[in-house]
């Protein structure tokens, strides 16, 4: 049984040395340190966090980018979807959700983002 252990987690460590010789002829240095804490990241809240705060960004400094900033919605309503696996029911409150929010944080900001965007579906 200890032979099959090791024959198994040497299997993960050939997959996971494989997988990073792949992505490194893309990445700089700096990039390959990233990727290594990334690897051993699991699940997608951080993910989740980093959209968010990028859609803020987005919103503040290229408030006029309807279509990054709707795809960028549409990429965190995946997300979140795929974590929280959420029901069709969910995803219309989910897409009011993040209408309000678009709502609550472009019109403070003087952002006119239209009635047809943010009833677009989501």
């Amino acid at each position: 049984m200890t032979e099959r252990a090791g024959r198994k987690s040497t299997s993960k460590r050939s997959q996971s040395n494989k997988k990073q010789s792949f992505y490194s002829r893309v990445l700089d240095e700096a990039e390959k340190l990233d990727f290594e804490l990334a690897s051993d990241v699991s699940g997608i809240d951080d993910e989740i966090a980093l959209l968010r705060v990028k859609i803020k960004s987005v919103l503040e400094k290229d408030p006029e980018n309807i279509k990054l900033i709707m795809q960028a919605t549409n990429a965190l309503a995946g997300l979140v979807r795929t974590r929280y696996n959420i029901t069709v029911e969910q995803r219309k409150g989910m897409r009011e959700a993040i209408g309000n929010v678009l709502r609550d944080v472009a019109l403070p900001l003087g952002i006119s983002i239209g009635s047809s965007v943010i009833g677009k579906r989501i």
